[in-house]
């Protein structure tokens, strides 16, 4: 009992955590992993047995795959045919829902998303509709669609492991979820198609990121006059004369506009800079540095760009390298060559200096930079372009290539001739040999946090069970729904897991609520199918709030989304979820 009443103690203590949002996930999960093992109730041999666990090589297997399916163009040929799409916007909705939600039954959902949400946002700003209208409906999409594949999502890869270990049964084969996620999936897209779309509140995003970030007010063309003690010293000397926001985005040298250039680059007499500034440290810029305010036009974001230079708008994806930092410590300017123009945080621009901000996951930064250093920059540091993104035409022959070895990989799983991580890693590894995948991009398309959560807490889910924690709590719902109809332990077991993965990473909440779902059926006496699948379709069901899953964190910035928007749509989408999906497993999969 003692062990029992510390593991629910430790989950307690991690969802809490979850919540709060200050200690990433992976951090939670590992500190809580240490701690069980320190006290003894996971074995120190068995510590960090669940990072070579079946569902962790699979979802990073899949990662990779979905990286070199991007990289061979085979995405972008969809998304390429878009742009003729019909101006009307249920039409819109309904190919840009219906794309996303295919694809992300295929590929990981969230680079389904970022794959279309530039597409959405051209459509938003051509038509002259606020992006808040297309970006949640893509979002939702994007975890409906996951619903369909045992690849489509972590919690089905974890459900069909899971089977294999705790009902002594083979793992559920690719299509097995199938029949219930491809009508869950539909009934949830023409939901959103009919008129949930209606529900959500237009945020009045402004047409162009110029107009967003108010650059235009900001940029001022000042003159380096003779004599100036400037001349001969680098930009970087021009840092540290001010303590105001000033940022060069311009040098122009005998009438001539010159590259992007470095901190280290020299001025000279008669030099023209542009830079931005508000009034107060543009005056304060001046007086310290007598320089002259020329007699320019006004200026536009289109004097900050040229061949070689560009502005680009880039969200913070969860979990990216910049989340937490600012871009003084992460030394934006000096590092990387590039300059931060603006954030925006729920569609508003920040007010702030820029350079003194932590980022948050959904802010949207307007970036300046070389355009080859920019695409650079975007992988290294996990920012998502918008609308500025270029299509890859991709290789006939490539394409088909790799879409042979996906289709492959897919058969044998689905046929039961080699287990999902054997074959998707091999997959994997023959995509990069035939060069769909470069080595760097290999390890960067890994999302490294998830794979630690799901290494960490594995232990921590056998340690509930191991325990008879999830024995415990399962008797308790079962007596609790006993009087009813089994169908009222399946709900019950469904809204508990759906509001947990609205708090906390889905891929945990499969992982906490599978040994209680086989610990529910086995106090019924019932085969644990159906209720691994409620877990596994309701672990998905994260639609009533930003944090549950990182498709919603990363439309909130673009979308202009409030934390209190989502359920307005999400809650009679769960509503309607609930409904179909439980009856609809207990058909699929009886009792």
């Amino acid at each position: 009992m003692l062990e029992q009443y510390t593991v629910y103690i430790t989950l307690i203590l991690i969802l809490a955590l979850f919540t709060w949002g200050r200690l990433r996930y992976d951090v939670v999960a590992v500190i809580a992993l240490l701690f069980l093992t320190f006290i003894g109730i996971v074995p120190g041999e068995d510590a960090f047995r669940g990072f070579g666990h079946p569902a962790v090589i699979t979802v990073a297997a899949v990662l990779i795959i979905s990286k070199a399916l991007t990289n061979a163009g085979i995405a972008d040929s969809i998304t390429r045919g878009m742009a003729r799409i019909n101006q009307r916007l249920v039409i819109q909705l309904a190919t840009l829902v219906a794309a996303v939600t295919v694809s992300s039954a295929f590929m990981n959902n969230i680079g389904a998303l970022a794959l279309f949400m530039p597409v959405a946002i051209r459509m938003a700003r051509k038509s002259n509709k606020s992006p808040s209208i297309y970006l949640m409906p893509i979002a939702f999409g994007s975890l409906l669609g996951g619903l369909m594949t045992q690849i489509g999502t972590p919690p089905n890869i974890i459900i069909s492991l899971y089977r294999a270990e705790a009902a002594a049964a083979v793992p559920f084969r690719m299509f097995d979820f199938t029949p219930v996620g491809a009508v869950v999936a539909l009934a949830g897209f023409l939901f959103i198609i009919v008129g949930g779309w209606r529900l959500i509140p237009c945020r009045k995003g402004r047409v162009s990121p110029e107009d967003l970030f108010e650059v235009d007010k900001y940029l001022t063309e000042i003159h380096v006059p003779e004599g100036s003690k400037f001349a001969g010293k680098q930009l970087i000397d021009l840092g540290r004369a001010t303590e105001g926001d000033i940022v060069v985005v311009g040098h122009v040298r005998n009438q001539k506009k010159l590259p992007f250039f470095s901190p280290y680059r020299f001025f000279q007499e008669d030099d023209n800079i542009i830079i931005k500034a508000n009034a107060e440290d543009l005056k304060e810029f001046l007086d310290i540095t007598g320089f002259e305010l020329t007699a320019t036009k006004k200026l536009s974001a289109e004097d900050l760009r040229s061949d070689e230079i560009n502005i680009i708008e880039a969200v913070v994806t969860a979990n990216s390298a910049v989340e937490g930092q600012t871009a003084r410590t992460l030394n934006l300017r000096s590092a990387y060559g590039i300059n931060l123009l603006g954030i925006s945080r729920e569609g508003a621009r920040l007010r702030a200096r820029p350079d003194q901000i932590n980022f948050r996951a959904g802010d949207v930064l307007l970036l300046q930079g070389r355009i080859e250093v920019l695409n650079e920059v975007m992988t290294s540091l996990g920012l998502l372009p918008l609308v500025e993104r270029g299509l890859r035409l991709g290789h006939p022959r490539k394409m088909l290539l790799n879409l042979g070895i996906f289709g492959a990989a897919l058969a044998g799983t689905a046929f039961g001739f080699v287990p999902i991580q054997v074959a998707f890693m091999a997959a994997a590894v023959l995509m990069l040999l035939f060069g769909a995948i470069k080595l760097r991009e290999l390890y960067v398309s890994i999302d490294w946090p998830i794979i630690v959560l799901l290494g960490a807490m594995i232990p921590v889910s056998e340690a509930l069970e191991t325990t008879g924690g999830a024995e415990a709590i399962g008797a308790a719902i079962y007596s609790q729904a006993a009087d009813f109809m089994p169908w009222a332990t399946l709900t019950i077991l469904f809204v508990i897991t759906m509001l947990l993965s609205n708090v906390v990473n889905n891929a945990a909440a499969a992982l906490l609520m599978a040994p209680i779902a086989v610990s529910i059926a086995a106090g019924m006496g019932v085969s644990a199918d159906p209720l691994l699948m409620v877990v596994a379709v309701s672990a998905s069901c994260a639609f009533l709030t930003p944090i549950g899953h990182q498709s919603n964190t990363l439309v909130m910035g673009p979308g202009g989304y409030h934390f209190g928007d989502y359920w307005r749509m999400g809650l009679p989408l769960t509503l309607i979820i609930v409904l179909i999906a439980v009856p609809l497993i207990m058909l699929v999969w009886p009792l």
